[in-house]
């Protein structure tokens, strides 16, 4: 099934989700035009640019335009809850995903990051150690960055052991402000500033809930 996709203006900016039988495939975190959002969906068509999508009008490949569907209930129901997650209102998140397009190593990291809780931090080093072993952090930071359906996998959520925020597909200052929206933006900061904190919260990192 050809992947539908829905772009949409938030107080963020545009976003964008793609839906195939699965469920959601693909989502586009805030970006500054609606343009550079269909350019990251499946079934763009750069042929597409200068006919306008409107707000909330969902597309197939090329542009076509689909109805009644699973995918489009999927959308909507993706699109309102993202809208409830990003004004602060809601905190899960329980629409159909499709990771399928993910290798098996991605898919594990995947599912790790899935159960880390909102208002929570891990660090890659924790999330490696679920996954095989601290020696594939690096791996790990490599299936965050293939990711593709950010805040559903809370990649987020994922930081360095320092309590620095690393990096970020969807931009650090997004990731930051996704940690502000959760509230543990500020932990981070003033583990950051005193030294003598850093220990504790490794620890806290790397611990079971």
């Amino acid at each position: 099934m050809t992947p539908r996709s829905l772009v949409y203006e938030t107080a963020w900016g545009w976003m964008g989700i793609a839906a195939a039988a699965g469920g959601v495939c693909k989502i586009v975190l805030p970006r500054a035009s609606r343009h550079a959002v269909e350019k990251e969906l499946p079934g763009h068509d750069s042929r597409l640019h200068n006919e306008p999508v409107a707000r909330g009008t969902w597309r197939g490949a090329r542009g076509r335009k689909h109805g009644g569907s699973v995918s489009k209930r999927t959308l909507q129901q993706a699109q309102q809850q993202l809208a409830a997650y990003l004004i602060g209102r809601r905190r899960e998140l329980d629409f159909a995903v499709d990771l399928s397009e993910g290798t098996a190593f991605q898919r594990r990291v995947w599912r790790v990051i899935r159960r880390i809780p909102y208002g929570r931090v891990r660090s890659y080093k924790w999330v490696a150690s679920r996954v095989g072993g601290a020696h594939y952090a690096r791996a790990v930071g490599h299936a965050l960055g293939a990711n593709p359906v950010p805040i559903i996998v809370p990649c987020h959520r994922v930081v360095a052991h320092d309590a620095s925020l690393g990096g970020f597909t969807g931009g650090v200052q997004i990731k930051r402000r996704l940690l502000e929206l959760e509230g543990t933006l500020r932990q981070l900061g003033k583990t950051r500033r005193h030294s003598s904190l850093v220990y504790r919260f490794s620890s806290r990192l790397t611990s079971d809930d």
